[in-house]
């Protein structure tokens, strides 16, 4: 008997929770797609995860540029940290992640039946999470996963069948530590999950094909038969606003300094103004710099971040790391080798030895070294012309 939890919500909506590295998984939904017969099969993907599992090697330069210009490399480096576990996890056990959920867009297709993505956008999600979790969780989280070494043994994917959403599992277990990326990654999607599939039924046979952490949680507001509110869509559609204070830091910090600079010049006083703009462009250099360094990147990326960083620390719409890990793209142009490699994510050393980790890296330890860079040489000058 298959350990395929299979929940009915009533006769014309049934759930099927699965492991997304599971081959028991996809013949199960398979086998439920064609003997059950739905109107309509609603799958846990969002357009953009369908689209990677369907080609999972579609990652070229531009996609690469437009992360970097659109300030997104954070949030990718954050999920390509939790995806390692998955991945690990789907390659011992055999399978590639996702197999159930292209399984259900497969049968749904030879059946000629419609199929709804009924999950949130996964940038949503991250940035949510991100956002929602103070510093302390964050570090948390990396020193988590960073610190957790293989022990050589194998998964059993059938153990995995109790809770089939890795990445789920992998927060539940830090939830302690970090309850805001717990909250959104699981009862948020529960949350989001439910009420598609709710607005989705009307007269509809509707099979669903969750991840089985999903299940329970799913299950339980189905049940209640509460549709979720207009307000509670539109925040789980939205992403938190920046907090106000940080917007007045971003633009007010660097008018400062510039309105010190001016200060300086229009008194006349270029000694005080040589020094402070050494100060200024010595911290700034040195630190986006040191973050270009310790992500290995090349010595012309590494002197592209040091330049760039007195510059863009000084316009707000600009980051150093976005030159940085230009020019290390350029030298080190990424191949189609290094961009399947790096889409497996089974090592965290992918980062360094990797072309396309080492530019996402370039970029992000150089924006954070550049940061750290304007704030110490800020603070510094602000004080040394108070005393």
């Amino acid at each position: 008997m298959s350990n395929i939890p299979i929940v009915d919500i009533d006769d014309r909506l049934r759930l099927i929770g699965t492991a997304h590295v599971s081959r028991e998984s996809a013949e199960v939904v398979k086998q439920q797609i064609g003997e059950w017969q739905p109107d309509v099969v609603a799958i846990e993907l969002d357009s953009n995860r369908l689209a990677h599992l369907q080609n999972p090697e579609k990652f070229d330069d531009e996609a690469l540029t437009k992360v970097m210009k659109e300030g997104r490399t954070s949030l990718l480096l954050f999920q390509s940290l939790l995806a390692i576990e998955q991945r690990k996890m789907g390659m011992e056990a055999g399978e590639k992640v996702g197999v159930d959920l292209l399984a259900a867009v497969d049968a749904a297709k030879e059946y000629n039946i419609p199929i709804e993505l009924v999950d949130r956008d996964i940038q949503i999600t991250l940035k949510r999470a991100w956002k929602k979790m103070k510093l302390r969780e964050k570090w948390r989280i990396l020193y988590s996963l960073l610190a957790d070494e293989p022990d050589g043994e194998d998964i059993d994917v059938e153990e995995l069948l109790g809770d089939g959403d890795l990445i789920t599992q992998l927060m539940d277990e830090l939830r302690a530590s970090a309850p805001g990326a717990g909250e959104v990654l699981v009862d948020e999607r529960d949350d989001y999950l439910a009420g598609s599939i709710q607005d989705l039924r009307g007269e509809k046979k509707v099979l669903a094909v969750i991840g089985a952490g999903h299940i329970n949680g799913v299950k339980k507001r189905l049940q209640s038969h509460q549709k979720l509110s207009q307000e509670r869509w539109d925040e789980l559609r939205s992403v938190p606003s920046p907090n106000p204070a940080w917007k007045v830091l971003k633009w007010g910090f660097p008018i400062i300094i510039l309105g010190l600079f001016g200060f300086l010049l229009m008194q006349g006083n270029y000694e005080e103004l040589l020094a402070v703009a050494y100060t200024w462009l010595a911290l700034n250099a040195a630190l986006a710099a040191l973050g270009a360094l310790l992500a290995r990147g090349h010595p012309l990326a590494i002197l592209t971040a040091a330049l760039a960083s007195p510059i863009t620390s000084l316009n707000p719409t600009l980051a150093a790391g976005w030159f940085a890990g230009a020019v290390q793209m350029k030298i080190a142009k990424p191949t189609s080798k290094d961009l399947q490699d790096f889409l497996k994510l089974d090592s965290f050393g992918l980062f360094w030895s990797n072309r396309v980790g080492r530019v996402l890296l370039v970029t992000a330890l150089a924006n954070l070294g550049s940061s750290i860079g304007a704030y110490l040489a800020g603070t510094a000058i602000i004080g040394t012309l108070l005393v």
